[in-house]
């Protein structure tokens, strides 16, 4: 018998049975083999109190008269075995003052003697096991057989679930900070909205400075910025109720009466933000901008965190440190940026972005003076999408920089290409965004992917908008813009004319080509501002030594309007349309558009 009752729990215990019905069936496998006992086990937390584990003969009443209490030197026979660390046999329970505060609990129940005998693993008490009798008495040699099995097998059971419990608590940790992971707030997340039976509010935070900390002070630093965080918003929110999802990202769980108990919540967190914090060494200021959502009855996981991720989107854009609540209506423009976003990375990290080049043309001659690299994204599908298309995701700095560096290098390796098929003698213009003028790396990224031989950084120019500079209201756009034209790099103000104050930034901004926007382009055919205007620039920026392109030429008048007011150089659907590295390399080999022909063609 003894020996079908270590293979049964053993058997439960290698597969993987949980912990109380294998300690359940333990029991009752004992009281088969000894009728006229009552068996019970109690497992011992950290801090030393009783936590019931199995008792299947017993009331629940009486196992949850046990739960939390502190081992002691007299606390029956459980509680005693466990503080003095050896087996405690009480006889007659109602004499016994071991069991003075406790014996309401068993007399009434017919149970007049308790025998329990310590569980140990490595070397620490993890619970006791035991013997309830009927009558006055210790127990037999038979039973002490009983016992010393069990204790052992539960002892195994025990330490196997202690195994089980370590790893789901680092599978559900954050390392850096020992707050819950992303994987344990999906699971908690999810388990919340199955009760819901209350209100609750999904509060996102997002560190504004982890990079600028790490990449000033290391890494080090960045990890103490963390778990200073973690530190002061804990107290806010309560315990499991913050998580760390990865990164500068955190989540809140919070039980909320309304809205206003979630802008509490987040302007507390805020408050805990401001003072200064020692990070490796280095004094910071934490900062974080958060968004939320109020979660309303039937809504779905995933339709609450897109909500809280769009008002965090949004709170980035208008409210960065500060906290913004989801509203219906928000997420129509900022979801299509968010889309946006989404499926631009998805094609940086799939290598779906490619250059496409349209032509500058010399509209005298029809030479191919040069040619404009444009960004476009091909779909999964094969189909290409323009970059008007993705424009809202450019809004966004990271992926504007990312999105630059990839067409740095696709054209640095196309230039190289053309130069070793002996195609040169024309400039390459790349458009710039002014996150790339404010991250500091535009020009270690142009250096680097201009170092391949063939690829000459003379012949590249870097085309800016005028909303680039008016981004900065300092020097420092200007000055790298110096820089970059002291390396050999030619720089184009684009869109021209388009900006506030335009002409005044010929006289700040150090440029070797205007662009004219189209839409003078367009209006430069009929007498009127459009034209006037036009020959204005052209002539200003002449006699500044500047080099004038046209832009949006469409038609033989425009081209030949333009030519008159002195712009010899266009590019627009006239000539052709942005194509890939196959078709242009073509038109460069042909250098020159036959313009008699594009005039019957017109």
């Amino acid at each position: 018998m003894l020996q079908t009752l270590q293979n049964t729990i053993l058997e439960l215990i290698a597969t993987g049975a949980p912990l109380k019905p294998t300690i359940d069936r333990l029991c009752v496998m004992v009281e088969d083999m000894v009728p006229e006992v009552v068996c019970s086990v109690v497992e011992v937390d950290a801090e030393g109190r009783l936590r019931p584990l199995s008792a299947p003969s017993l009331p629940d009443h009486y196992s949850q008269a046990l739960d939390g209490i502190q081992s002691g030197p007299k606390v029956g026979s459980c509680g005693t075995a466990v503080y003095r660390k050896k087996p405690v046999i009480v006889t007659d329970i109602a004499t016994d003052p071991l069991w003075e505060d406790y014996r309401a609990l068993p007399l009434p129940l017919g149970l007049k003697a308790c025998w329990s005998s310590p569980i140990f693993s490595q070397g620490e008490v993890v619970g006791s096991f035991g013997f309830y009798f009927r009558d006055t008495r210790g127990p037999t040699d038979f039973e002490i057989k009983i016992v010393t099995a069990c204790t052992h097998l539960t002892a195994i059971a025990l330490e196997r679930e202690a195994r089980v419990r370590e790893r789901q608590r680092l599978a559900f940790t954050d390392a850096l900070t020992g707050l819950p992971n992303r994987a344990c707030f999906n699971a908690r997340f999810d388990d919340m909205l199955a009760q819901c039976d209350r209100d609750w509010g999904l509060i996102l935070v997002d560190l504004d400075n982890l990079k600028l900390v790490n990449d000033t002070f290391g890494h080090s630093a960045g990890d103490a910025l963390i778990r200073a965080v973690a530190s002061r918003t804990t107290p806010i929110v309560g315990d499991g109720k913050l998580f760390r999802l990865g990164g500068d990202e955190f989540a809140v769980i919070a039980s909320l009466d309304d809205e206003g108990g979630l802008h509490t919540s987040a302007h507390a967190i805020i408050n805990a933000m401001e003072a200064p914090c020692d990070c490796a060494g280095h004094v910071v200021h934490p900062s974080a901008t958060m968004g939320g959502a109020l979660i309303a009855p039937g809504q779905s996981p995933e339709t609450i965190r897109q909500n809280a991720d769009l008002a965090l989107y949004h709170a980035k854009e208008r409210a960065r440190g500060g906290f913004i609540t989801f509203q219906d209506g928000m997420g129509t423009a900022i979801s299509e940026r968010y889309r946006a976003v989404r499926e631009v990375t998805a094609a940086l990290a799939e290598q779906r972005i490619e250059a496409f080049y349209q032509p500058v043309v010399d509209m005298k001659t029809g030479l191919v003076a040069g040619l404009e690299a444009l960004c476009r994204m091909r779909n999964p599908d094969g189909s290409i999408t323009p970059a008007a298309a993705f424009h809202e995701a450019t809004k966004d700095a990271r992926v504007a920089a990312k999105l630059t560096r990839v067409m740095l290098d696709k054209v640095a390796a196309d230039m190289a290409n053309w130069s070793g098929m002996g195609l040169n003698g024309f400039n390459v213009g790349v458009n710039v965004s002014s996150a790339d003028f404010h991250n500091g790396n535009l020009r270690n990224g142009l250096n680097e992917a201009f170092a391949r031989p063939g690829a000459s950084r003379e012949r590249l120019v870097i085309e800016i908008t005028e909303s680039v500079y008016l981004d900065q209201r300092d020097r420092a756009i200007a000055d790298e813009i110096g820089r970059l034209r002291s390396d050999g790099v030619k720089v184009a103000l684009d869109d021209f004319g388009t900006g506030f104050a335009s002409l005044t930034h010929l006289m700040s901004i150090p440029i070797d080509t205007i662009k004219i926007d189209k839409s003078f382009t367009r209006g430069v055919t009929e007498p009127g501002p459009s034209r006037v205007i036009t020959e204005g620039l052209v002539q200003i920026a002449q006699r500044l030594g500047l080099k004038v392109v046209a832009e949006g030429v469409e038609t033989v008048e425009q081209a030949e309007q333009c030519v008159e007011i002195g712009c010899c150089y266009g590019q627009g659907y006239l000539y052709a349309r942005a194509a890939p590295f196959v078709i242009v390399t073509e038109m460069i080999r042909r250098r020159a558009f036959d313009l008699s022909m594009l005039q019957r063609s017109a």
